[in-house]
């Protein structure tokens, strides 16, 4: 549902009922996640808005040791040109990747340069956090951003000194993680809730017909394998993450003080409470009056002040009462009948909060 007020938008959502929702969609198997890889190159082929050597010498220096290790000595020459570019790699090696898939990366300039758009990544090794090379990345960047100057202005739009290159990394070196090898299963909830990992619990015990799951705390779920009558790791996992389960989650106001959003969860309550809202304005102008004396006068010109100050006073919403046990539609219907814009709702539903009678998370980005 969406309210418009004061010419911005007040976004609400509130399902009717809660959804049946996957469990590989609620957690994470503990031992199975990512790895994060960074590598250190160069961007060629840009048309002339690369990194400025003179502000930027270690563009010169991976330049130089990368034409050597070409078989092109350098040593002792001054070559500065401008369509190379340093830039930072990185990217995250998925689990399971094997050697040979393909990942993408995300390129960043760390010099001057002005943009990366039509540059070419030169091969760049791309290390894990032992300082392994489990990647090698190449290719043509895609830059989202647009860059154009002249003598006295220059225009940006987005960012063009960063861009990615799909696929551009291929996988050289595997993460070593034997997953047949477990004998239980941890599964983490990434919102950790004991009525969704309840209902985990008896939605695996119900699908193996046989106790294999317990609930640890809020936001761990372990999975007995020597009970499943499998010994595969992966085959339980497969049958597990595709049951459906209803989630619970905490009744939650989340809003955005520069946009002026609101999002309130459905199972939002309000106690009884009073609201008034009203505003007080101050405007103060100045009007300087200039005197001259006469044509042919003997005198000055004197600078004489004049200022207007004026008060005024909003006309206030009264006072109004939201009753006790108050829905989420109630709450909004009732704080759009005041009138107010979504910068000062923020403030009253501050101020309910404040009271104590807002029973719900209050989050405030």
């Amino acid at each position: 549902m969406i309210y418009r007020v004061a010419s911005m938008f007040l976004f609400v959502a509130f399902p009717l009922s809660a959804e049946p929702v996957r469990i590989k969609d609620l957690v994470d198997v503990d031992g199975v996640r990512g790895n994060d890889l960074v590598g250190y190159g160069l961007v060629v082929g840009l048309n002339g808005t690369g990194d400025g050597l003179r502000n930027a010498p270690f563009t010169e220096e991976i330049m130089a040791n990368l034409l050597e290790r070409l078989g092109a000595n350098v040593a002792g020459e001054e070559f500065r040109p401008r369509n190379v570019a340093a830039v930072f790699v990185t990217a995250t090696l998925p689990p399971f990747a094997r050697a040979g898939s393909r990942i993408d990366v995300t390129v960043s300039a760390i010099g001057d340069a002005a943009s990366l758009r039509g540059g070419t990544l030169v091969m760049t090794p791309m290390n894990g956090a032992d300082g392994e090379i489990y990647a090698v990345a190449q290719g043509g960047l895609i830059a989202g951003g647009l860059s154009a100057e002249g003598e006295a202005a220059r225009v940006v739009q987005g960012v063009p000194t960063s861009g990615t290159i799909p696929s551009g990394a291929r996988v050289e070196r595997e993460v070593e993680f034997d997953f047949r090898a477990l004998r239980s299963l941890r599964l983490a909830l990434r919102t950790p809730d004991f009525t969704t990992a309840g209902r985990i619990e008896t939605a695996i015990n119900k699908e193996f017909g046989r106790p294999i799951a317990a609930m640890l705390d809020a936001g761990t779920v372990t999975v007995n394998l020597d009970r499943a009558g499998t010994a595969s790791a992966a085959h339980v996992m497969g049958r597990v993450e595709g049951l459906t389960i209803q989630p619970e989650t905490r009744a939650r106001v989340v809003v955005d003080q520069r946009s002026g959003t609101i999002v309130m969860g459905r199972d939002v309550r309000i106690s009884p409470v009073a609201v008034a809202q009203g505003g007080l304005t101050l405007r103060v102008s100045e009007s300087p009056l200039a005197i001259q004396p006469n044509p042919f006068a003997a005198g000055e010109t004197v600078i004489v002040p004049r200022t207007d100050a004026q008060i005024e006073q909003e006309p206030g919403t009264g006072l109004a009462e939201i009753a006790g046990g108050t829905t989420l539609s109630e709450v909004v219907a009732g704080l759009n009948a005041l009138g107010v814009p979504p910068h000062d709702m923020i403030d009253i539903l501050k101020s309910i909060h404040a009271a104590g009678a807002l029973h719900a998370e209050f989050v405030v980005n």
